[in-house]
């Protein structure tokens, strides 16, 4: 990959606010995803449907998200990428105050799927237009950054958010949000340089990426290796609940660790990844394995619990960066859509680790399981990636006949 980046074109105050906009984005978006499900059950109310049916709400979010992705980076591969940039934001508002005035379930449904469909391509698109902005050897920094939004909205925009809709309407929230993406489309608007497209640049070079195995190889690493975290975080109420003996009211807090962890490994794996980019991919899932293998026996005590959920979020999310802008990288001309379908990849491996988890338990294991069988996930994940590399020592990453 190429960096436009020009050491007297713009100064350092300059990229640090194109990133701010980014990352602003990654916080609405990360609010709006997050925040819907602490409030299920005023959605239910308001609707008039059953908890069970109101979580279908938080699926038409993720489908948003699946179908998005690929599809706006590939046919806006013509689009200059700040505009692009700024067609989704607006986008993401119109879903999110649509979600805020809905009266029936099924207009709802339609909202959400609405709000999901620009996530991935705005963290994809925001990694390519904040990784040209820097020198090379700062790329996955730059990266780390457009997407340190989205841990701190667990941090504090979904507390806030939860808080506001339990008090004031479970529609306050999304109009919430909906403010948010308006600040950021302006933010966007007045920071972020203009990114014009090569000529070369077209569907048919976006979707070239498809035809390359490492590109391949790297969706499987991130949906295998973050299936495992998934498997443990998607049960994370019940487990710290019934191992740690945490009140339900006291999960908010391990939620808050949980999410300061994960800031802390989004900031350190871009660092981590300027320096070895596939060494980061390497320790990030031995780390993510170490930990979760551990998880189920620290959880036995209040203190070992925070710490072990403070590690889960701090590892998995050291592999962002990193598989980010491997997907960059191996991708060539199909970069856009590479690192959209990052995002696509990341919520299948929640629905793949929810439900292994939920298979676990199932058959009868007690709540300690999900988090080992997601270690053997994590290391089935080393190996693709290991297999990755090895493939690359040798030459395959040529396109596909």
């Amino acid at each position: 990959m190429t960096s436009s980046f020009a050491p007297d074109s713009r100064t350092a105050r300059h990229v640090n606010l194109a990133l701010f906009a980014l990352a602003t984005g990654g916080f609405a978006i990360g609010t709006t995803e997050f925040v819907t499900m602490g409030l299920l059950p005023q959605i239910a109310d308001g609707v008039r449907i059953s908890i069970p049916t109101a979580g279908h709400v938080v699926s038409a979010y993720a489908l948003g998200v699946v179908v998005g992705a690929p599809v706006i980076a590939a046919l806006g591969a013509r689009t200059g990428r700040k505009r692009l940039l700024l067609g989704l934001m607006a986008v993401f508002v119109v879903g999110n105050v649509l979600s805020s005035v809905a009266s029936s379930y099924e207009f709802l449904m339609a909202a959400r799927f609405l709000s999901g469909l620009p996530h991935g391509a705005f963290f994809g698109i925001g990694a390519v237009v904040g990784s040209s902005m820097v020198v090379p050897e700062r790329r996955a920094r730059a990266v780390s950054m457009t997407m340190v939004g989205l841990p701190v909205a667990n941090i504090v925009g979904v507390p806030v958010t939860t808080l506001l809709g339990q008090r004031y309407g479970w529609q306050v929230p999304f109009l919430a949000v909906g403010v948010l993406g308006l600040l950021t489309l302006v933010a966007v608007w007045f920071w972020v340089p203009p990114q014009p497209v090569g000529s070369d640049v077209n569907v048919r070079s976006e979707l070239s990426a498809l035809a390359r195995p490492q590109v391949w190889m790297a969706l499987l690493v991130g949906m295998v290796g973050f299936g495992g975290m998934f498997a443990t975080y998607s049960y994370i109420t019940p487990t710290m609940t019934e191992l740690a003996g945490f009140s339900e009211s006291a999960v908010t807090i391990v939620l808050g660790v949980y999410g300061v962890g994960m800031t802390v490994g989004t900031v350190l794996g871009g660092r981590l990844a300027d320096r070895s980019l596939m060494g980061s991919v390497y320790g990030g899932l031995v780390a993510v394995a170490v930990v979760l293998g551990t998880f189920g026996w620290l959880a036995q005590t209040r203190p070992g619990a925070l710490v072990a959920v403070f590690a889960m979020g701090c590892s998995a999310s050291i592999l962002v960066p990193a598989l980010q802008t491997r997907l960059m990288d191996v991708a060539h001309e199909g970069q856009s859509l590479a690192a959209s379908l990052n995002h696509s990849t990341l919520n299948i491996a929640n629905a793949l680790g929810a439900w292994l988890g939920g298979v676990v338990l199932a058959a009868g294991y007690g709540y300690e399981w999900p988090s080992r069988l997601g270690a053997g996930l994590a290391l089935a994940g080393l190996v693709l990636a290991v297999v990755s590399g090895l493939m690359e020592r040798r030459g395959a990453n040529q396109v596909l006949a």
